[in-house]
């Protein structure tokens, strides 16, 4: 027997009740509800989900959502997707004081200003409101400084649109651009005397320089081959954990693999 749901006069405005919660989790009590996922079931109306106090990972995208006034009970929440809606303010999300992850992706948010809800939140670690490979966005991504505005809004994320801004991996490409801006400025500014010798200087990396290991290294080269090994390793345990997280989720909801369901 399908879940039920309500329906407004034109049968258009699925409402989340607690009996669809409770058919989709298995869970008697709204509050015991940890996992969710409520994917492209064309929901207009989050009705009782902040009822749903204890939820840590919620999946509401692919619906018709308007608005997020339920969620802002979610003191838990730590991982929301509500991309390809029909959102406009994420406002209430500023009650979810435990969120690390959101994707809302494929939305209406037009201005930053519809984004300061977010700025409280202290474990907020990735955003993303662009994804190419879904082709999804929203019309603030499109403005002049959003990337810019986006690192002074939110100082403390480290992901951005799935691209890294903080930690090891973003500090090592700064290095690596800065001794590139460095070689350009002392070839620039080298005096006659000197530009001889500038022309003769080889890039930083050399050709093979990963295969074969010199004797003697600078300083600073020394640091960028240590963080670059740092960073490899941080992946290798980054793509583990999501791993075991998956199956660990998959086998919670009790639901066959689907990789695009786990894009935050």
């Amino acid at each position: 027997m399908e879940p039920r749901t309500e329906k407004g006069d034109e049968g258009e405005n699925v409402r989340i009740t607690s009996q669809l919660l409770k058919a989709k989790t298995g869970e008697f009590d709204l509050e015991s509800i940890l996992l969710l996922k409520l994917r492209g079931l064309g929901i207009m109306d989050l009705g009782c989900l902040g009822e749903c106090v204890s939820l840590e990972w919620l999946d509401l995208s692919g619906n018709a959502i308007t608005h997020l006034g339920p969620l802002s009970s979610l003191k838990a929440l730590a991982v929301l997707n509500i991309s390809s809606n029909r959102i406009t303010s994420l406002e209430p999300l500023s009650g979810c004081e435990n969120l690390q992850s959101l994707n809302a992706a494929g939305n209406l948010l037009s201005s930053l200003q519809q984004l300061q809800g977010l700025a409280g939140l202290r474990h907020l670690e990735s955003l993303r409101f662009t994804n190419p490979v879904g082709r999804l966005s929203n019309p603030l991504c499109t403005s002049i400084g959003y990337r810019v505005a986006m690192l002074e809004m939110f100082p403390g994320v480290k992901v951005i649109d799935g691209e890294r801004v903080l930690g090891r991996g973003s500090e090592l490409y700064q290095l690596c651009k800065d001794l590139d801006n460095s070689l350009k400025r002392f070839s620039s500014t080298s005096g006659a005397g000197i530009t001889e010798l500038a022309s003769l200087t080889k890039p930083w990396v050399e050709e093979g320089y990963w295969d074969l290991h010199p004797a003697r290294r600078s300083s600073i080269m020394e640091e960028a081959y240590k963080q670059f090994n740092e960073v490899l390793q941080e992946c290798r345990e980054l793509s583990k954990r999501a791993d075991d997280t998956i199956s660990q989720v998959e086998r919670a909801l009790n639901i066959r693999p689907d990789s695009s369901s786990y894009v935050f």
